[in-house]
């Protein structure tokens, strides 16, 4: 498989130098092991700078003015905060690597002989939470198949049911506002419109196709039966986006109650990974880069929270197309050198799994 490359490295800022990023990276690594504070003495034993405590102290006042470390409690210890850790991702991380039996491992565990695609999804999503020690993420887009008919339901209170059927027999079924008044003639005209231009086309072909005819000319249609038209196809804008979003290992999120503050926050993260509008999300964060990215806290506009973090990647096909997204999403102390690799590879076999 073609390798893609890690997050990018931006380079530090002039003001930290190689001292206080020791102490700044040491931190993080401490965090990231024990969640604890880390105080000067265990940094004056651990670090391979020969400085006393007090030398690490200033440091450690230095990084805190700066926003990078902050204080939990009175206590002398310190702690990164969502700032420190960006730095720390960007700047001075260690990305660790896979070992060939790791390789072998995710790859057997995809293997999908004798298994439907949703069981072998759910398994990707129940090995990356394992092996991050975090919850596993797994977007699979609905299928940008073919399309065999399309039919208009009334259903009265200007509403009327979208009914679309696949060339592989699915359906799905959608509800959608209609113009006042329209006439039960229109929505007839809307479907037999459509069902003469889906030979040979997928729903995304379909509506770039009639949205083209319908600027250009409108003569075949009435205005009203354009408005259902128009409505039928936006109503299916996400069609090959949206699809089944798997999460396996939300308990490991509980598991570390006191890093996320709140249960109540967790609920709502469980509530927010069920919709629909997260699911385009997610894949839109997936698209923004070719690699692995990371999000820390609330810097992704997902979820609004602090104290989680998410790393995620696109799965792409041969013809580099974006099929699906895959990641985890945890505490910020999730291990992020480990995870990175890990996330990086599953995504591009899970990417040639789909495509």
């Amino acid at each position: 498989m073609k390798t893609r490359s890690l997050p990018q490295r931006p380079s530090l800022p002039p003001s930290l130098d190689a001292r206080s990023a020791a102490i700044l990276r040491e931190i993080v690594e401490q965090y990231v092991e024990t969640g604890d504070p880390v105080g000067s003495r265990t940094l004056s034993r651990r670090l391979p700078l020969p400085l006393s405590p007090a030398t690490i102290r200033n440091v450690m006042a230095d990084l805190t003015d700066a926003g990078l470390l902050f204080a939990p409690h009175t206590s002398a210890g310190r702690l990164p905060t969502e700032k420190g850790l960006r730095l720390f991702v960007d700047g001075l991380l260690q990305f660790g690597s896979l070992s060939d039996d790791e390789r072998v491992t995710i790859m057997r565990s995809l293997d999908s002989r004798g298994r439907s695609l949703q069981d072998t999804l759910a398994d990707a999503s129940k090995m990356l939470s394992g092996l991050s020690a975090a919850a596993g993420l797994v977007l699979a887009p609905k299928s940008d198949g073919l399309i065999k008919h399309i039919e208009f339901v009334a259903l009265g209170h200007d509403r009327a049911l979208v009914v679309l059927v696949g060339a592989d027999g699915q359906v799905e079924n959608r509800v959608i506002e209609t113009p006042p008044g329209l006439p039960p003639s229109a929505l007839v005209e809307a479907g037999n419109y459509l069902n003469s231009r889906l030979t040979g086309r997928s729903l995304v072909e379909l509506r770039h196709h009639v949205t083209e005819e319908m600027s250009a000319n409108r003569t075949e249609l009435d205005h009203l039966s354009a408005g259902v038209v128009e409505s039928g196809l936006a109503t299916w804008t996400g069609e090959g986006r949206g699809g089944s979003l798997i999460v396996r290992g939300q308990s490991r999120l509980l598991a570390d109650v006191t890093e996320i503050e709140r249960i109540s926050t967790i609920q709502m993260l469980f509530d927010r990974l069920e919709t629909q509008e997260t699911m385009l999300k997610l894949l839109d964060l997936a698209e923004q880069s070719d690699g692995v990215r990371i999000f820390i806290g609330s810097e992704s506009g997902l979820f609004g929270v602090s104290g989680v973090s998410m790393v995620v990647a696109p799965a792409r096909n041969e013809a580099n197309r974006i099929v699906g997204a895959i990641g985890v999403i945890g505490p910020t102390r999730i291990n992020y050198g480990r995870i990175i690799p890990v996330v990086d590879y599953t995504a591009r076999v899970i990417g040639r799994l789909l495509g």
